[in-house]
């Protein structure tokens, strides 16, 4: 394939320099997108896909070398798909990822907020207290293979350490692969799930999911309970779909993290989605309810409430609040947890659809001085549509303040358009989330307020 020379200006959000050839009469021409290339660089590049507008390539020779450029700290960065960003200096990812946001804001909805927030970020290794691992049996290499999948491919990575999880885990996948290798179940096993919380005592808890596409032997069985012994895990069976993942040893789990500043003890299952960063999300949480500013006669609204990661801290200074999920186990587990932190009195939890909702079911849930919303990637159209058409009629139902949490720099924008265009609202802070160090993903924030 021919090989070219392009200087690097910025990168994308996959965490790939950009770059553009020239065209004949000296314009910018096509842009050229360069894995394990950084803005400032100068590279030559061989391209694996080609499109009319663009193309996608990696480096193959590094000629002018950026001073943001770190060695990475993982054997396996490169091969392994986990991590995008390690040959780039920490605080130089969040500044990226802060650029992100604020381009994904101009360039998809002409906005930009009144205030770039201060980022939110933390310690960038051993942060990874959950993990979806792959499993493999490769007969070829006479090895079990357990890690993540390889860049762009369905190959596991054949790593013997993982810098981002916990050192306790990591030192963990060598042992495990033995255990794997030994079992019955040695081709029926293809997934593990990771969990990390918070037991008695301060110790950590380390939960491992283990999705078993039959049952495990007795002899699997005899294996797996000393592994856990001796490396003081627990192992839940996942049989078929997240729902059959139950506890296998020891029976009982005490698996939870907690909210020290609003005295938040929040139990959960391995199979639940949680934060995989504790530390950032708890400081996620405070600068959350601060940026919302919760009086202590507001009613207030929690959508996408999950568990209650937002909706039990807001019932420790509201009046009231409100949490509304699609799932009607969640909202059933978030009710108990608002119980066991004894808000109970001071919540309530609906299960609805919130990507159908509508005008018409926000005038029916009543006034809320103030709104959370934390949606999946898919973000919150609908809600911000349905916000955005409370009509003069009612005007008085329109939250004061909107915090919405994001872990989509594009569906955020969008939803942002919606509720400043349309709903009259002002975009007055907005700032990222450093939530997975070393990875292209982009996890933001965003406060938006009535005039007045």
């Amino acid at each position: 394939m021919q090989q070219n020379i392009i200087n690097i200006k910025a990168l994308d959000m996959d965490g790939r320099g950009v770059g553009h050839l020239a065209n004949e009469d000296g314009t910018q021409g096509k842009v050229i997108f360069v894995e394990g290339a950084l803005p400032g660089e100068q590279v030559s590049f061989q391209s694996y896909r080609r499109k009319p507008k663009w193309e996608a390539a990696t480096m193959t020779t590094l000629h002018r070398e950026s001073s943001l450029r770190v060695k990475p700290q993982c054997d396996y960065f490169g091969l392994c798909g986990g991590c995008a960003m390690q040959h780039l200096e920490p605080s130089a990812q969040v500044a990226m990822k802060q650029r992100v946001l604020e381009d994904n804001l101009w360039h998809l909805s002409k906005l930009k907020a009144e205030t770039m927030l201060r980022p939110i970020y933390g310690p960038t290794w051993g942060y990874r207290y959950r993990a979806r691992i792959s499993v493999k049996n490769v007969v070829k290499k006479g090895t079990v293979l357990v890690g993540f999948h390889e860049k762009k491919s369905p190959f596991v990575s054949d790593m013997k350490t993982c810098e981002i999880l916990p050192p306790h885990v990591s030192a963990m996948l060598m042992p495990l692969r033995a255990l794997i290798g030994s079992l019955s179940i040695i081709d029926r096993l293809p997934q593990i799930e990771l969990a990390i919380g918070e037991g008695d005592n301060g110790v950590k808890t380390t939960v491992m999911v283990l999705r078993v596409m039959e049952p495990p032997s007795a002899d699997d069985e005899i294996k797996l309970k000393a592994f856990a012994d001796e490396y003081k895990v627990e192992w839940w069976l996942q049989p078929k779909g997240p729902d059959t993942a139950h506890p296998f040893y020891p029976p009982q789990s005490n698996l939870h993290y907690t909210l020290p500043e609003f005295g938040i003890r929040m139990p959960f299952k391995p199979t639940d989605f949680t934060q995989v960063n504790h530390q950032i999300n708890r400081v996620l949480v405070a600068r959350a309810l601060r940026l919302l500013d919760v009086q202590p006669e507001d009613r207030v609204a929690d959508l996408f409430c999950g568990l209650g990661n937002f909706t039990l801290p807001i019932a420790t200074l509201a009046r009231e609040v409100v949490g509304i999920e699609g799932s009607t186990a969640l909202t059933e587990r978030a009710a108990e947890n608002a119980k066991v932190n004894a808000v109970a009195g001071k919540t309530a939890f609906y299960c609805r659809n919130l990507f159908e909702a509508t005008t018409e079911d926000f005038i029916a849930l009543g006034k809320f001085d103030r709104m959370l919303i934390d949606p999946p990637r898919e973000g919150a159209l609908e809600v911000c549509k349905a916000i955005a058409g409370l009509g003069e009629q009612h005007a008085h139902l329109k939250p004061r303040r909107i915090v919405y949490v994001s872990c989509n720099p594009a569906t955020l924008a969008r939803d942002a358009g919606e509720l400043v265009t349309l709903g009259g609202y002002r975009l007055t802070l907005a700032g990222v989330v450093n939530m997975f160090p070393h990875t292209a993903h982009v996890e933001s924030m965003a406060v938006f307020d009535l005039p007045g």
